[in-house]
């Protein structure tokens, strides 16, 4: 069983991302871990993965659970990662237009029904 730790940089071997790189986010089970690229630096979109169709490499980088794209970016800035793999930085202009943000929880408000007023029938004339 492989063993995949937050900040682990791997490859995927399995899909239409297969040849990609990207980072394991969070562990969710024995089975799956959230991985993202971030999708503007290697193109892999922050998804649930099986482990099975996973590479790990032996680069690390020093990321917290569940981190943002943004903050992916400035982790593998700081590694110096981006040359040993050849990616290449997105400009600041698609950073912005594409970074991921986790929502927010919202509790939905509750909705007053508005109060039942009679109608007054229709006369006949």
């Amino acid at each position: 069983m492989i063993d995949m730790e937050v900040g682990t940089v791997i490859v995927k071997i399995v899909g239409r991302e297969a040849g990609m790189v990207g980072v394991v986010l969070k562990k969710v089970d024995d089975k799956f871990v959230s991985i993202t690229g971030p999708r503007l630096l290697t193109g892999v979109k922050r998804r649930k993965c099986n482990i099975t169709h996973l590479q790990p490499t032996n680069y690390k980088i020093e990321i917290k659970q569940d981190a943002t794209d943004d903050e992916v970016l400035e982790a593998f800035k700081k590694s110096g990662l981006t040359n040993k793999l050849n990616l290449k930085f997105p400009s600041a202009s698609e950073v912005k237009k594409y970074s991921y943000k986790p929502k927010e929880e919202v509790v939905p408000a509750k909705k007053e029904k508005p109060a039942k007023t009679k109608k007054a029938p229709k006369v006949k004339e």
